[in-house]
């Protein structure tokens, strides 16, 4: 702290704050009442660090230098998000990565959910979906990371197609209604990836969007966080997503000319992938057991529904 920020920076505070499953957060607080959150890639903390360390480059979404690209290119698009004070990937002292970032002090999108205040829900969420539109209609011809530039010869659903189906054999290790309907479900994932059209055109998405990545300030303006996912890639993905998590409250954020085939596919990969990252978090030791394993019932029901229709 005092050498970025100077010596009148005393550190009087560390907290860990409530973060996710994938890095340390910490907030800092100083004796001349400046406050920053320190985020510690340390894949030995994190829940899915087998997944992470066997991960496909396309797909990566963890670690400091997709922080740092993701960061300057939001920002360079006037997306919000918190501002990166200093990036350290010397690891000369400590085994891991870390940064310094503004301390946004707010509340998660999550919490305007239940105001009685129309007026503030419809500002930061008004605010949310302008944002998400500037983002989804930067487009170009390749999808992937924001500094990715060879043209794949796949699609780019098929990278989730593979992740599915992976997902969906842990899953059918571990919970006896997915087990029983593994090939109903592995079918129904064919049936709707045969509809896709093929496609050239991707949008610059989140890539896990949910209201608690969304920090609101006291001026009701939103900033995105947890952006190591963020990548060129179908909207369909994105807004599949949204929809699930944001409820009555995806109308502010809705696309009309979204690919309908897309939508579904995305859907019950999202469905899937959830129910076996409950499980994973349930059998690894995640704090908040009770949060996972609503997680991996919510999603499982969500998933089995589609062998229904």
């Amino acid at each position: 702290m005092g050498r970025i920020f100077g010596t009148s920076y005393l550190v009087t505070r560390v907290s860990r704050m409530h973060g996710g499953a994938q890095k340390v957060v910490y907030k800092i607080e100083c004796s001349n009442g400046f406050s920053c959150v320190l985020y510690v890639w340390d894949l030995s903390m994190n829940y899915f660090e087998e997944e992470k360390a066997n991960e496909d480059i396309n797909e990566q979404s963890y670690g400091s230098d997709l922080f740092e690209l993701n960061n300057k290119y939001l920002t360079q698009h006037g997306i919000q998000t918190p501002a990166l004070y200093d990036l350290n990937k010397e690891r000369d002292r400590y085994p891991f990565d870390y940064a310094l970032v503004e301390y946004i002090d707010g509340r998660k999108a999550e919490t305007f959910f239940q105001l009685s205040e129309l007026a503030a829900q419809d500002k930061v969420f008004q605010q949310l979906g302008d944002m998400l539109t500037t983002m989804h209609t930067t487009e170009r011809q390749i999808f992937g990371k924001a500094n990715a530039n060879e043209i794949s010869t796949e699609q780019c659903h098929s990278l989730q197609m593979k992740n599915t189906k992976v997902q969906l054999a842990y899953a059918s290790q571990h919970m006896e209604k997915i087990g029983s309907n593994q090939s109903k479900l592995l079918d129904k994932l064919y049936e709707l990836e045969s509809r896709i059209k093929p496609r050239k055109q991707y949008g610059f998405i989140h890539g896990e969007l949910g209201p608690d990545h969304v920090l609101v300030n006291d001026k009701l303006e939103p900033f995105l966080i947890d952006i190591e996912g963020a990548a060129f890639f179908d909207i369909e993905h994105e807004h599949s997503f949204l929809e699930m998590r944001f409820g009555d409250f995806y109308r502010y954020l809705k696309n009309d000319k979204l690919d309908p085939d897309r939508l579904l596919f995305y859907q019950l990969h999202h469905h899937i992938s959830l129910t076996s990252a409950g499980l994973k978090l349930q059998h690894r030791g995640f704090p908040d057991q009770q949060f996972a394993k609503g997680l991996t019932e919510y999603q499982s029901e969500r998933a089995l529904r589609f062998i229904e229709k």
